[in-house]
């Protein structure tokens, strides 16, 4: 039963029972009082909490933010990309949560604490204070009724009248005073109910508003999360085909070591212990040095390195051979032992300890000792054994054979193409001396996963993959940058640069992987799953090395682009008038920047495209005269040193402007076979005589000279600022403007009005109405 009501007759009795609904009321607002006291430091614990949570959620995303992950290779999918970018998207995330908490903390302060703090202080201090003022004149009237009473009735009537009056007077009073006190009792527990929980509700709605931002953070993020899981899966199939791949090799160097050495520029290389003598009462020491020697110029380095001592490298030491010897056990305590004498240094031999015999041998032999062995430290690359397969009437028989089996018995079959068959099974199906004589569609014998691994086998059992050695290195390259559609048509133009017989068979095998991807629902197997598949067995780099098998990833994704875009790659000839090589192109040129107003100079020059030229000394003219120009023979382009990209325009202090954006010559050049490399120097720079003879020289183009294969049409660096007056031109790059007086614009745009800038290396044009500032070199006159 709830609290009796104060009836205010009872004030002027006030009876027993008065008394105690009185205390009752009293001993609720007391609760009240400390609950509400425990509410408010319980509320200022949960803002410090949240504030607490809050900071440490912000470490955690500033954490996220600032670790970027590093991959092998000298290039990621868009994939890894993705993922690379997710940590700082998650980040992101977490910042907007944390500023939706920090204003839900500030206001829980507002809308919770203060309320709840003032009406403890104004109303239940309130009614404190009446209880005070109470129970003082509770004391005060009965102490003066008891002193009252006590009054002899011998005393005056006058003075009997005055203390009556008196104490009629206080009990008046105090009649009053207990009728307000009553009321404020009863106001108080009314008033608690909505000024106690109205704080309360707004609190909750606070907390609602937040969780309802986070509702919708979540919401704006799902997109980007089911993304993000996509490019997770593509990732790990890939490494899952990689790691097979990395497997194998490894295997295979175990079982063969000395069959798989790298090709090397030394023509030996390896660690030795170097005697170094010291004063007489230290005698020698031994120390283990790396050491390389090139047979050709006799130049032998060594650098001491001790892997005990964390890998600490020393400084190196250069000398040209003069002389090796073998060192025989009899004229010193050690074995494997040789010396060497230096040309340069008269009168200084060298003692230096192989770790076996067998290695002493090698380096012997390097060094033009006595004793030789009838192979050398860098034994050539050992060609991959051949199978039958070939692309014969044959070949094409089986593949057509498995594929329509394929089609007819198993479109829809889960994890095609990556369920394995049985090994001897497969075996037994390509080893079929008539080909004809298989039903494969009808007979029950050959289960499906056997023919579609047969089919795998029989192009992986080919001389040379289906993608060709030659060309590995030209697909590769715009899988690993670029927009989507230059992707697409650097893969255009190297497909009909295949074999007539390897283009068909590419053909017909990738019309069959599209209608495969186009049942994924059912057989789960999407483009990027198939990509994974055949990315190994239609592309394969001639040298089995990890770094080759690093850009397997990239395999992967120009077999998905062949998939997503048969129809227009194999049905369509290519666009002869593209002017991007893009096969050989990493991304757009950089746009030419403004000329600097305040030194009144440019500080950079418009960048061209494709300017093939060699590397510049820190000291050289970007723009050498023509006797200057240095030369080189084509095969330096596989050197290891960086080839970089000259930027035309006029001399001036400006000598190491170099396009470095996107990569290179050199990144791509080393890993294109030595046989097509001039052709890839053709394509760059046709004008430059680079087919007369190995040691033609290759010179920069020169501002006018086209970089382009196939003569497009005149662009607007082609032609002297002078010639151009209003005409029209299209964009062959997109753009986003850096200045309130530049044009943004996207590929094929047409600008209306094109006339000479006065700013070197720009134009001006009218785009939609709007009139500004274009890159001379993204766009070409129509």
């Amino acid at each position: 039963m709830g609290l009796q009501p104060l009836e205010f007759s009872d004030c002027y009795l006030d009876s027993p029972w008065f008394r105690e609904r009185i205390r009752a009321h009293e001993a609720e607002l007391e609760r009240t009082n400390k609950f509400i006291k425990e509410l408010i430091k319980d509320g200022k614990n949960l803002i410090a909490a949240t504030k607490s949570l809050s900071v440490a959620q912000r470490k955690f995303a500033h954490s996220l933010r600032d670790f970027k992950f590093e991959f092998i290779g000298d290039a990621v999918t868009d994939d890894e990309r993705c993922i690379d970018a997710s940590l700082r998207e998650f980040s992101n995330f977490l910042k907007n949560l944390e500023e939706q908490r920090e204003i839900m903390a500030l206001s829980v302060t507002e809308t919770l604490i203060k309320p709840l703090e003032k009406f403890r202080k104004e109303q239940l201090g309130a009614v404190k204070e009446e209880k005070k003022k109470f129970d003082k004149e509770t004391e005060k009237n009965y102490s003066l009724i008891d002193k009252h009473l006590n009054l002899s009735a011998k005393k005056k009537d006058s003075h009997l009248q005055e203390a009556d009056i008196q104490v009629e007077q206080n009990r008046q009073h105090f009649y009053e005073l207990s009728l307000e006190y009553v009321c404020k009792l009863q106001e108080i527990q009314e008033r608690k109910k909505f000024e106690f929980v109205e704080p309360m509700l707004s609190f909750f709605q606070g907390m609602f508003t937040f969780y309802h931002q986070g509702h919708e953070l979540a919401k704006d993020f799902n997109h980007y999360k089911m993304e993000l899981q996509i490019n997770i899966q593509n990732t790990r199939n890939r490494f899952e085909g990689t790691r097979s791949e990395v497997e194998e090799l490894m295997n295979k160097i175990r079982q063969n070591p000395k069959d798989h050495k790298r090709a090397s520029q030394f023509t030996a290389e390896g660690y030795l212990y170097v005697q170094e003598k010291r004063p007489a009462p230290f005698g020698s020491s031994w120390v283990k040095h790396y050491c390389m020697y090139r047979k050709a110029a006799k130049k032998f380095n060594m650098i001491p390195f001790e892997h005990r001592s964390g890998g600490k490298l020393g400084d190196g030491e250069v000398f040209f051979l003069k002389e090796c010897t073998k060192r025989h056990t009899d004229s010193i305590d050690r074995r494997f032992c040789f010396d060497i004498e230096a040309a340069d240094r008269p009168g200084v031999s060298l003692t230096m300890q192989a770790f076996s015999e067998e290695e002493r041998k090698q380096w012997l032999e390097a060094l033009g000792g006595k004793e030789a062995l009838s192979h050398s430290f860098n034994t050539a690359i050992i060609p991959r054994p051949e199978g039958n397969a070939q692309l014969d009437k044959m070949g094409f028989t089986i593949i057509r054979k498995c594929i329509s089996a394929v089609e007819t018995r198993g479109i829809n079959d889960q994890g095609l193409y990556r369920v394995v068959g049985v090994s001897s099974k497969v075996q037994r199906l390509l080893n079929v001396k008539t080909c004809n004589e298989v039903d494969l569609e009808n007979s029950a014998d050959w289960e499906v996963k056997t023919i579609t691994s047969a089919l795998k086998q029989y192009l992986r059992s080919l001389p040379e993959p289906l993608m060709t050695y030659e060309l590995h290195g030209d697909f590769i390259v715009p899988a690993k940058s670029g927009s989507p559609e230059s992707r697409v048509n650097a893969i255009h133009f190297l497909v009909h640069k295949l074999p007539e017989k390897n283009k068909e068979m590419l053909d017909i095998l990738v019309k069959h992987l599209t209608n495969v991807s186009n049942h994924s629902k059912q057989n789960l197997m999407t483009v990027a799953n198939l990509g994974v598949v055949f990315g190994p067995t239609l592309m394969r780099p001639q040298e089995e090395t990890v770094a080759a098998l690093m850009d397997l990833k990239f395999q992967n994704i120009v077999v998905e682009i062949l998939i997503e875009n048969h129809e227009k790659i194999f049905r369509t000839p290519p666009d002869t008038t593209f002017p991007e090589p893009t096969c050989l192109s990493a991304s757009p040129p950089n746009a030419p920047p403004r000329q600097s107003k305040r030194q009144g100079q440019r500080t950079k020059r418009p960048v061209a495209v494709y300017n093939l030229c060699l590397e510049l000394e820190d000291g050289d003219n970007p723009y050498p005269s023509k006797e200057d120009t240095p030369t080189s023979s084509l095969d330096s382009l596989s050197s290891p040193s960086p080839v970089t990209t000259a930027v035309p325009g006029p001399p001036g202090p400006d000598k190491n402007h170099l396009l470095a954006d996107g990569g290179s010559f050199g990144d791509w050049a080393s890993t294109i076979p030595g046989q097509t490399r001039s052709s890839m120097v053709q394509w760059l720079n046709p004008q430059s005589p680079t087919t007369t003879s190995s040691n033609s020289a290759v010179t920069p183009l020169s501002p006018g000279s086209s970089p382009f294969p196939f003569s497009p049409p005149a662009t607007v660096a082609d032609k002297p600022p002078e010639s151009i007056r209003s005409r029209k031109a299209r964009a062959v790059y997109p753009c986003e403007a850096e200045h309130s007086s530049e044009l943004s614009f996207e590929i094929g745009a047409i600008f209306e009005d094109v006339q000479t800038s006065r700013e070197p290396g720009w134009l001006e044009g009218t785009l939609n109405g709007k009139r500004g500032l274009i890159p001379q070199n993204y766009v070409k006159l129509l």
